[in-house]
């Protein structure tokens, strides 16, 4: 086989380097890991690249040594940010990875509806710390700890206003019921929760994974929702879940029940989710995603209600790393060169 080169955008360690280059020796690394950073500040909002760059990283190299980097280029593995102008400035390209799980951080640029091939690492990503940031956020609300803050501010406790709930025998709907969903529903179930689930298409009873009741179709979710003390958001955003938490599913919520979205802002509709609290129909939300996030802050109506947990994309994060993408980069890798059907192919119809 001829040489094959791919490169990858962001910086990987020895040991990530030597599992690619194990693939095959027709492998040609090339790690530009820092490289564009200079073009992100110049093309990405400047919130983005504050949260995702190293302080005072400037990238490396002329505009011409990094385009050549990209113009030579049969693979690529790429993740957060990325150049935006990708398709355009690597003719050679047949492949992209895209290491972080969600498509939807793919809509910016030029690659998204184009001839290329283009995974992600959907299904491998950190999925058990996002599901115990979940359930961490659940028990936060759940057990009145919001409450501590304000009247530290206060500075007298009130007591009666805590309202400390018993998870055992609650019922919780996961919405995505995917790598992360299965995770976050596990550990509910671990609680004493009863646990149903959304996915694209309905799963059959004996195909359940661990802790799931049941799990419906997308049309299930209007089913489940009078009857769930907590709604996870743990699914994809596409055409078919922009804003699928609107007005009138936040009115089909049961009463007091708690909301957590460890997915993307732009599924629920916040002005909504504003009202549902403060008709006081929700007892609470957290948020480790909002619209826009990489753009501008949270908006001051939610940020402002205690009753809001609102964090900076950081349920993935941990003290150890869990994160998949390399494995299923090499596993795909292997498979192209050998010309069998790659896993996680993103669909663009779809979106995911």
């Amino acid at each position: 086989m001829q040489k094959l080169t791919v490169l990858t955008l962001q910086p990987i360690g020895a040991g990530d380097r030597a599992r690619i280059e194990a693939v095959d020796p027709a492998i040609r690394l090339a790690d530009a890991g820092g490289w564009f950073d200079g073009e992100y500040r110049e093309t990405w909002p400047a919130f983005t690249t504050e949260r995702y760059l190293a302080p005072g990283a400037s990238g490396r190299g002329s505009r011409a040594e990094r385009d050549a980097l990209l113009a030579a280029a049969d693979v690529i593995l790429g993740g957060w940010p990325y150049p935006l102008d990708l398709r355009a400035r690597a003719p050679r390209l047949r492949w992209f990875h895209q290491r972080p799980a969600g498509a939807s951080n793919l809509l910016r640029g030029d690659l998204w509806g184009s001839g290329v091939t283009v995974t992600t690492s959907r299904g491998f990503a950190n999925a058990l710390p996002i599901a115990e940031y979940a359930v961490a956020g659940i028990m936060h609300i759940a057990k009145g700890l919001h409450r501590a803050a304000v009247d530290r501010e206060a500075r007298v406790f009130d007591a009666p206003r805590y309202r400390p709930l018993l998870l055992e025998g609650k019922t919780a709907c996961v919405v995505g019921a995917g790598g992360i969903g299965q995770e976050v529903g596990r550990l509910c179930a671990a609680l004493g929760m009863r646990v149903v689930g959304t996915r694209r298409t309905a799963q059959a009873d004996g195909a359940l994974p661990a802790g799931f009741r049941e799990i419906g179709g997308a049309a299930a979710l209007d089913r489940f929702l009078p009857d769930s003390d907590v709604v996870a958001i743990c699914c994809q955003w596409t055409p078919e879940t922009d804003r699928l938490f609107d007005a009138g599913r936040f009115a089909a919520m049961k009463p007091g029940a708690i909301l957590v979205n460890v997915a993307r802002g732009e599924i629920v509709d916040e002005d909504a989710l504003a009202e549902a609290l403060a008709r006081d129909h929700l007892r609470g939300a957290v948020l480790d995603v909002y619209a826009g996030e990489f753009e501008h802050p949270p908006p001051a109506r939610l940020w402002s209600d205690p009753r809001v947990l609102i964090t900076p994309h950081i349920s993935a994060g941990s003290d150890a790393d869990r994160h998949g993408g390399i494995g299923v980069f090499c596993e795909n890798l292997r498979a192209w060169i050998d010309g069998r059907p790659l896993r996680n192919v993103v669909d663009w119809e779809r979106g995911y």
